[in-house]
């Protein structure tokens, strides 16, 4: 995330006046929010876009499981994976 402020000043002006004009140029692949009453305005990189998407995929998928186990719970075929469960007990707790 890139915040900037086009009422900067002192020794860097120089250096602002290059941020200034990548916001006003569009800044590339990042989408930028308007600039507000006071000049100020927040950029976010695509990463943020590709962060969301794989959030939602893995939504999807982990909601999918749940209800997998749900019937297979509640026709009696769910069985349990003793090895697994241990595992995933001992890495927990290890912290990893």
């Amino acid at each position: 995330m890139k915040v900037t402020s086009q009422n900067l000043s002192g020794a860097s002006a120089a250096g602002t006046s290059g941020a200034q004009e990548i916001q006003r140029s569009g800044g590339g692949s990042n989408s930028s929010a308007k600039a507000g009453a006071g000049g100020d305005s927040v950029e976010f990189s695509s990463t943020l876009g590709t962060l969301s998407r794989a959030m939602e995929s893995y939504g999807s998928t982990r909601e999918s499981t749940v209800q997998s186990l749900a019937a297979q719970y509640q026709s009696g075929t769910y069985k349990v994976d003793s090895a697994a469960v241990s595992r995933g007990m001992i890495s927990e707790a290890l912290g990893g």
